[in-house]
């Protein structure tokens, strides 16, 4: 799969377009094909602060995003194979966010959409819905 990465803080010029494999659902996860990857401006400091200790050599930016639930991790109900969803806070302390073509999140982060709603709009929700 396609992902945007960075290694480094700084400006857009740290981002790097890389191929990944496809992530792997854990216990209580769901992975998500990204339909529109969110970014706010909690995204941009985390990327261009100051520099800080890193928690990860590697990270997959954004917090936010929408797509379809297309793999579940155990424990988690099969029937959301298929669903719609919105997400926030994928990258909190994770190295993968929304900016790739898939990500897994805990179920919980995975938001059901509904039908009426775009992909743009769930993926503005997110962050800014929540706060």
């Amino acid at each position: 799969m396609k992902a945007i990465i960075h290694r480094d803080h700084g400006g857009p010029d740290v981002l790097q377009l890389v191929d990944r494999d496809l992530p792997v659902p854990g216990p209580g996860e769901v992975r998500v094909r990204i339909a529109v990857s969110g970014i706010n401006p909690t995204d941009l400091q985390a990327r261009s602060g100051p520099a800080r200790t890193k928690q990860f050599s590697e990270v997959t930016p954004h917090l936010d995003g929408a797509g379809v639930i297309d793999a579940v991790g155990a424990g988690v109900d099969r029937g959301r194979v298929g669903q719609r969803v919105w997400l926030y806070l994928a990258a909190a302390g994770r190295p993968t966010g929304t900016a790739a073509e898939y990500t897994v999140v805990p179920g919980e982060l995975a938001v059901p959409l509904p039908d009426e709603a775009g992909f743009d709009v769930g993926a503005a929700l997110g962050v800014p819905a929540m706060t």
